[in-house]
């Protein structure tokens, strides 16, 4: 449940930006996900994320994306075992020296009951995703943003804004929260 300051319309926006298809049949839309995306595409692209998955060069792995239609650009850094989508890796975008960390994942699609939802990411320059994240489809992050390890990324995170947390909200700039109530202080 959003917080009382929280701001639902950078929330709506990436909903907007999201393209719905409804399903139809006795199960979920994952169910179907054969007849919506190239089971030969889908094989392909997972050895391919698999590999960059993997590799420890990040020359290979931004070729690699780049392979896949993703936008990639120049001093791109991906952490080992970070993951882009596998079934729409061509709606990923990565701006100048943006770090992808270890373990974070970059989702472009959502199957859900009764449709799937397909939606680009756009990370910025110098932007910096942290290990174990994870950014759903629709949502962008801007130039110099931070998105804390663990983060489960839901809505557009401001250029410069730093977010943390399960979902992210932004934070106070590592400023201290608790006052000095002067322990240890030398001149007490």
């Amino acid at each position: 449940m959003p917080s009382a300051d929280h701001d639902d319309s950078d929330d709506v926006r990436r909903h907007d930006r999201l393209q719905r298809q409804s399903t139809v049949g006795p199960h979920n839309s994952l169910w179907g996900w054969a007849s919506i995306r190239s089971p030969w595409r889908v094989v392909r692209n997972y050895l391919v994320v698999w590999l960059i998955r993997i590799s420890p060069s990040l020359r290979l792995k931004n070729w690699l994306l780049r392979r896949l239609g993703a936008s990639v650009g120049t001093g791109v850094s991906w952490g080992l075992e970070a993951t882009p989508d596998v079934f729409w890796p061509e709606r990923i975008s990565v701006g100048d020296h943006a770090i992808i960390g270890y373990d974070a994942t970059l989702l472009c699609h959502e199957f859900l009951q009764d449709e799937y939802r397909l939606g680009d990411v756009v990370v910025g320059e110098a932007a910096m995703i942290g290990a174990g994240a994870t950014v759903l489809p629709g949502v962008e992050i801007g130039d110099g943003a931070q998105v804390a390890a663990n983060s489960l990324v839901t809505r557009d995170v401001p250029a410069g804004a730093t977010v943390a947390g399960v979902p992210a909200e932004p934070i106070n700039g590592g400023e201290a929260t608790h006052r000095n109530d002067g322990a240890g202080d030398a001149g007490s």
